[in-house]
Protein backbone atom coordinates (compact mmCIF):
# COMPACT_ATOMS: atom_id res chain seq x y z
CA UNK A 1 0.00 0.00 0.00
CA UNK A 2 2.87 2.33 0.86
CA UNK A 3 4.39 2.08 -2.62
CA UNK A 4 0.95 2.40 -4.28
CA UNK A 5 0.21 5.70 -2.52
CA UNK A 6 3.73 7.00 -3.17
CA UNK A 7 3.48 6.10 -6.85
CA UNK A 8 0.11 7.91 -7.15
CA UNK A 9 1.79 11.09 -5.95
CA UNK A 10 5.13 10.76 -7.73
CA UNK A 11 3.51 9.96 -11.07
CA UNK A 12 1.62 13.26 -10.87
CA UNK A 13 -1.77 11.53 -11.10
CA UNK A 14 -2.81 12.68 -7.62
CA UNK A 15 -1.34 15.96 -6.39
CA UNK A 16 -4.36 17.37 -4.55
CA UNK A 17 -6.13 15.90 -1.55
CA UNK A 18 -8.29 18.76 -0.30
CA UNK A 19 -6.52 19.21 3.04
CA UNK A 20 -3.25 20.58 4.35
CA UNK A 21 -0.52 18.07 5.16
CA UNK A 22 1.99 19.10 7.80
CA UNK A 23 5.12 17.09 8.50
CA UNK A 24 7.98 17.92 10.81
CA UNK A 25 11.57 17.07 9.97
CA UNK A 26 13.47 15.33 12.77
CA UNK A 27 16.78 13.66 11.83
CA UNK A 28 16.59 11.38 14.88
CA UNK A 29 13.10 10.01 14.16
CA UNK A 30 11.72 7.15 12.07
CA UNK A 31 12.19 6.83 8.33
CA UNK A 32 9.28 7.60 5.97
CA UNK A 33 7.83 4.10 5.83
CA UNK A 34 7.86 3.57 9.59
CA UNK A 35 6.53 7.10 10.20
CA UNK A 36 3.61 6.38 7.86
CA UNK A 37 2.84 3.17 9.77
CA UNK A 38 3.03 5.11 13.05
CA UNK A 39 0.72 7.78 11.62
CA UNK A 40 -1.77 5.11 10.53
CA UNK A 41 -1.64 3.56 14.01
CA UNK A 42 -2.47 6.91 15.65
CA UNK A 43 0.91 7.67 17.25
CA UNK A 44 0.71 11.34 16.25
CA UNK A 45 -2.91 11.94 17.31
CA UNK A 46 -1.94 14.30 20.17
CA UNK A 47 0.31 16.56 18.11
CA UNK A 48 -1.32 15.92 14.75
CA UNK A 49 2.02 16.47 13.03
CA UNK A 50 4.10 13.40 12.22
CA UNK A 51 7.89 13.56 12.57
CA UNK A 52 10.29 11.79 10.23
CA UNK A 53 13.77 11.97 8.80
CA UNK A 54 12.22 11.61 5.31
CA UNK A 55 9.56 14.36 5.17
CA UNK A 56 9.25 14.40 1.36
CA UNK A 57 8.57 10.67 1.19
CA UNK A 58 6.01 10.83 4.00
CA UNK A 59 4.37 13.86 2.38
CA UNK A 60 4.06 11.99 -0.93
CA UNK A 61 2.53 8.91 0.70
CA UNK A 62 0.07 10.93 2.77
CA UNK A 63 -0.91 13.01 -0.28
CA UNK A 64 -1.46 9.79 -2.25
CA UNK A 65 -3.57 8.22 0.51
CA UNK A 66 -5.74 11.26 1.20
CA UNK A 67 -5.96 12.12 -2.49
CA UNK A 68 -6.99 8.56 -3.36
CA UNK A 69 -10.03 8.89 -1.10
CA UNK A 70 -11.10 12.12 -2.78
CA UNK A 71 -10.35 11.16 -6.38
CA UNK A 72 -11.71 7.62 -6.06
CA UNK A 73 -15.03 9.05 -4.97
CA UNK A 74 -15.06 11.57 -7.83
CA UNK A 75 -14.11 8.97 -10.45
CA UNK A 76 -16.70 6.47 -9.19
CA UNK A 77 -19.38 9.13 -9.15
CA UNK A 78 -18.53 10.02 -12.77
CA UNK A 79 -18.63 6.36 -13.80
CA UNK A 80 -21.92 5.88 -11.94
CA UNK A 81 -23.43 8.87 -13.72
CA UNK A 82 -22.20 7.59 -17.08
CA UNK A 83 -19.88 10.56 -17.67
CA UNK A 84 -16.99 8.22 -18.44
CA UNK A 85 -16.16 4.52 -18.18
CA UNK A 86 -14.17 2.38 -15.78
CA UNK A 87 -12.03 1.37 -18.73
CA UNK A 88 -10.88 5.00 -19.18
CA UNK A 89 -9.75 5.17 -15.55
CA UNK A 90 -7.93 1.84 -15.79
CA UNK A 91 -6.19 3.05 -18.96
CA UNK A 92 -5.02 6.15 -17.07
CA UNK A 93 -3.51 3.95 -14.35
CA UNK A 94 -1.89 1.82 -17.05
CA UNK A 95 -0.39 4.95 -18.68
CA UNK A 96 1.25 5.93 -15.40
CA UNK A 97 2.39 2.37 -14.67
CA UNK A 98 0.26 2.05 -11.54
CA UNK A 99 -1.08 -1.37 -10.58
CA UNK A 100 -4.06 -1.33 -8.23
CA UNK A 101 -3.68 -3.61 -5.20
CA UNK A 102 -6.51 -6.12 -4.85
CA UNK A 103 -8.05 -4.39 -1.82
CA UNK A 104 -8.01 -1.00 -3.57
CA UNK A 105 -9.55 -2.46 -6.72
CA UNK A 106 -12.32 -4.07 -4.65
CA UNK A 107 -13.00 -0.75 -2.90
CA UNK A 108 -13.07 1.01 -6.28
CA UNK A 109 -15.52 -1.48 -7.82
CA UNK A 110 -17.82 -1.45 -4.77
CA UNK A 111 -17.97 2.34 -4.86
CA UNK A 112 -18.80 2.28 -8.58
CA UNK A 113 -21.74 -0.05 -7.90
CA UNK A 114 -22.89 2.19 -5.06
CA UNK A 115 -23.10 5.15 -7.45
CA UNK A 116 -24.65 3.10 -10.27
CA UNK A 117 -27.42 2.05 -7.93
CA UNK A 118 -27.83 5.64 -6.73
CA UNK A 119 -28.13 6.95 -10.30
CA UNK A 120 -30.08 3.87 -11.55
CA UNK A 121 -27.76 3.15 -14.46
Amino acid sequence: MFSFYLKLYRSGLITFCGSEIKIEYDPDSSDGKVAFKEYENGLFKKTGIPKTCHPNVLYGVMMGKKGWGLWCDMWCQGIGEGTFTKYEIYETFKEYGIVLPESIETEFNNLIWKYRIKFNI
